[in-house]
Parts: structure tokens; C-alpha cells; sequence
């Protein structure tokens, strides 16, 4: 929206191309969205609170998670909010990718505003169901992935590179490239669900790997720099450095009030959107497999819970003391900020770690 008021500005001054910028953008669509959720965090946690809009504790967790019962949840619509707002502001129009990241957030949000207001409404942590919810992001995840496979011919093609290998690419088919993108997709929005469980635990990790998604989309959408560091040039994927901005000053703004102890949590309308959201992204700069890594800590959170339950159904006892995994740590007694701020690090390590693959290649 704004690069049409910028084009007629330009045509008066020429001063004016600067804000044109990929760069000169992405620094005010994180400004834009940062200021967006502080301005509007404090009035949102008091509508939520008068609406009696709060988060149910299931009633086997830990006991320190009781005093948490009532506090505001469904924050992920403020960093939607904030994320929509300051996309549609900053960011190209006629750019594809820019609309299915916005789809993508629409479609997974309100999966996620159906199930927290499910649980609202019943009062325990019995939203959706599995199939329900299984159904809803698999019909949305096929979806967007036959809009990327119906640009491969302009933009991006069906391929998967492998990190940390010079020529190592292995072509998909329409069948490979759909699967490979329901595992991206559903995966990683169910991971960043279940993370979603102490407070600020979930968020930090989306800041973190979309800085680093946003990397390998400047590189990927510049052609001397993907040139020169032996990458793949994606046209268009520069975009993508726009929104990956956006998303870390919507994160930011939240991670203000979600910081423990936490006045609002972002709920299954933010989690499970904020999840699909970096799969689509990763998917698009080809970089599926380095979310993996980079989202390290998404998958050990999801394994446990796998985990778990196969070990219950076989022996009727349990492997972890709770899953997910952070809530194990918790009954063995470490105390809820300890646990956040390692799981931070460790994250911050595998996405440095996924950075390198740009050179060490």
C-alpha cells in the first residue's frame, strides 16, 4: 500500500525512492508492528480480562501452573493484528508470497481461534479434537502448497536443498513437494502448539528463526548475492525479508507482556498460526530442512509427546515425568525462568549453527 503513495512522492522528489528500499522497509515493518502490539497490549489484556477470557490449567500439570488460571489468552490475535497491519503498510502487493503468508496466518489462526474458544466455552482443555484439528490443517496445507507449486515455473522451483553441501539438491514431483510441505506445514504448527506451555518459551524461538529465515531470504531474492555464496536465486523471495521483519516486531511487542511472569498468552490462535506461518517461509527460501535444526527445540517438545504416548500405550507407565519435555523439567524441580531462558539458548545456538550452512557449503 505504501509503495503507491511512495511512486507518486518519488515522481515530486526523488528523496523519496529511499524508502523503497528491501532494507529501509523491513526496518519499519518491525518498527510498525513492535509499536502496534505495545500500544495496544495493555487495552487487549483488559478486554480479555472483562470478557473473562482466560487460559483453563489442565488439572494434572504442574502445581505452579494453578496461580495461571484466568490469565488472559488468545494474544495470538494482537500479534496477527500486529504482523497483518504492518505487512499491508510495508510490503509489495503484487508480491504472491506476501498474500500466501497472509493466507497461511488466516487459515491457521482460526483453527486456532475455534479451538481457544472451544476450551473457553467448556472450560477445559478439550477444544477441537485431533481429526478435527488434523482435518482443518491438512485441507489449509494442501491449499498453500498448490499456490507455490502453481508459481515454481516463475518463481521458485520443487526442489530440496540440503544444507551444507555445495550441489546437493534433490528434485520433487507434485506428489513429494505436497508431502514435504504437509510435514513442514502441519508439523510446525502443531510443534510451536505444543511449546506453547511456560511463559514466553514459544515466542522467542519464532523471533530467533525468523531472523534467520529472513537471511536466507534477502540472499535468496538478491542475485549477486546468491551468486556469491552458491545459493539458489529465488526472484521475488526478497520480499520475504519484509514480512520475516514484520513477524519479529509483532513477536517483540508480545514477548513484552508474555515474558514471565506472563499478563496475556497467545494461545492456540497465535501458536499454531506463528508455527505455519515459518514453515510456509521456510518452504518458500527452501530452507525445509534447516527448520528442522534451526527449530530444534519445537521437535524434542513434539518427540516427547510422541514419545510419551507410545510408551504409555506399550507399558502403561509413563517415560517423561509430564510431556512436553518442558514440563518434565518442571517436575524434576527446575524452576519455570531456568528452563525458558535455556531453551533460548539452545535455540540460539541452532540457528547460528544454521546460519553457517550459507558458508560452509
Amino acid at each position: 500500500m505504501f509503495l503507491e503513495l511512495l511512486s507518486f512522492l518519488a515522481s515530486l522528489d526523488t528523496g523519496f525512492n529511499v524508502l523503497s528500499y528491501l532494507t529501509v522497509r523491513a526496518v519499519f515493518a518491525m518498527m510498525t508492528a513492535l509499536l502496534i502490539t505495545l500500544f495496544l497490549g495493555k487495552w487487549i489484556i483488559s478486554k480479555l480480562l472483562q470478557y473473562q477470557i482466560g487460559q483453563v490449567i489442565r488439572d494434572d500439570g504442574p502445581e505452579t501452573h494453578l496461580e495461571k488460571k484466568g490469565t488472559p489468552t488468545m494474544g495470538g490475535v494482537l500479534i496477527l493484528f500486529a504482523f497483518f497491519t504492518s505487512v499491508l503498510i510495508w510490503g509489495d502487493w503484487r508480491n504472491p508470497f506476501l498474500w500466501i503468508v497472509i493466507s497461511t496466518a488466516l487459515l491457521f489462526g482460526l483453527v486456532g481461534f475455534v479451538d481457544d474458544y472451544l476450551k473457553i466455552k467448556k472450560q477445559n482443555s478439550d477444544g477441537l479434537s485431533r481429526k478435527q484439528k488434523l482435518l482443518t490443517q491438512t485441507v489449509g496445507t494442501l491449499l498453500i502448497c498448490m499456490w507455490l507449486l502453481s508459481l515454481n515455473s516463475k518463481t521458485i522451483g520443487s526442489e530440496l536443498l540440503i544444507p551444507f553441501f555445495k550441489d546437493l539438491i534433490i528434485p520433487l514431483n507434485a506428489i513429494g513437494f505436497l508431502l514435504i510441505g504437509w510435514f513442514a506445514i502441519v508439523g510446525g504448527s502443531n510443534s510451536v502448539n505444543l511449546t506453547d506451555g511456560l511463559d514466553g518459551l514459544a515466542i522467542m524461538p519464532v523471533i530467533l528463526i525468523s531472523g534467520a529465515l529472513a537471511v536466507f531470504a534477502y540472499i535468496g531474492g538478491n542475485y549477486n548475492f546468491s551468486a556469491y555464496l552458491n545459493m539458489p536465486f529465488m526472484p521475488g523471495t526478497g520480499e520475504v525479508f519484509v514480512l520475516c521483519a514484520a513477524l519479529i516486531g509483532a513477536g517483540f511487542g508480545f514477548l513484552w507482556f508474555n515474558t514471565y511472569p506472563a499478563e496475556i498468552f497467545m494461545g492456540d490462535t497465535g501458536s499454531l498460526a506463528l508455527g505455519a506461518i515459518l514453515a510456509v517461509i521456510a518452504i518458500i527460501v527452501h530452507q525445509e530442512i534447516l527448520l528442522i535444526l534451526m527449530g530444534g527445540i519445537f521437535v524434542a517438545e513434539t518427540l516427547s509427546v510422541i514419545i510419551q504416548i507410545g510408551y504409555f500405550k506399550r507399558t502403561q507407565e509413563r517415560f517423561f515425568l509430564m510431556a512436553p519435555i518442558h514440563h518434565h523439567f518442571e517436575k524434576k524441580g527446575l524452576k519455570e525462568p531456568k528452563i525458558i531462558v535455556r531453551f533460548w539458548i539452545v535455540t540460539l545456538i541452532l540457528v547460528l549453527i544454521s546460519l553457517a550452512s550459507i558458508k560452509i557449503r
